[in-house]
């Protein structure tokens, strides 16, 4: 990844912009391992559970942990798919503006992802309030009773897992996309190349809205 020397602005910026687009381009590459981990993990939980429920002798867990499963899925597509920029977009408007308002069009766009994605880093925080749990010594009940949270001393019904865990894909999500929105931003404001995707046609800068 190359940054114009010539520009000054450009070169105040390249440091911390360069950091930011890398931590994006790795977290990808984690997700990407991951989904594939999660659908293997998946389609294995449902086939088990048609074979165990067939034969007789159902197990009883395997449909909290496939939804659990589903989930994580679920968001960690939704993260991958923001920094390809495989979402869905309604052209009808911008379309009609031409190049430049096209490129402002997509500036703001990808401008509110990174307010959302801001917003639910701070609601995360807000629910989870690891500050709080810290102030009375990671004693759940302690801390359910004075705060009235009870996140940390609930446990899922079959796995009998700490919820908090698997809850865990919420503020992982939000992180992630704010990273990942913030890398698009920096894209669409041409302060760095837009990454090329062979693996990902799809995502090709000439089909991005």
């Amino acid at each position: 990844m190359s940054f114009p020397d010539n520009d000054p602005p450009h070169a105040t910026i390249a440091a911390p912009v360069r950091w930011i687009v890398n931590a994006s381009e790795f977290v990808l590459r984690v997700e990407r391992r991951l989904l594939s981990g999660f659908m293997a993990l998946l389609v294995g939980l449902v086939l088990v559970n048609v074979a165990t429920r067939y034969a007789g002798v159902p197990i009883y867990w395997i449909d909290e942990a496939s939804v659990y499963a589903m989930v994580w899925l679920t968001f960690i597509g939704a993260s991958i798919m923001t920094r390809l920029r495989l979402d869905f977009s309604v052209g009808m408007l911008t379309d009609q503006l031409g190049s430049r308002g096209m490129r402002a069009a997509r500036i703001v766009a990808t401008a509110c992802v990174l307010c959302f994605g801001l917003a639910l880093v701070w609601m995360c925080w807000a629910w989870m309030d690891p500050a709080g749990i810290a102030r009375h010594g990671f004693d759940a009940q302690a801390y359910a009773a004075d705060s009235f949270n009870f996140l940390y001393t609930e446990r899922t019904q079959t796995l009998n897992w700490p919820t908090w865990v698997l809850r865990l894909v919420l503020p992982l999500f939000a992180v992630c996309l704010t990273l990942h929105a913030l890398s698009n931003l920096f894209e669409d404001l041409a302060w760095v190349p837009r990454q090329s995707r062979k693996d990902f046609p799809v995502a090709s800068p000439d089909m991005v809205n």
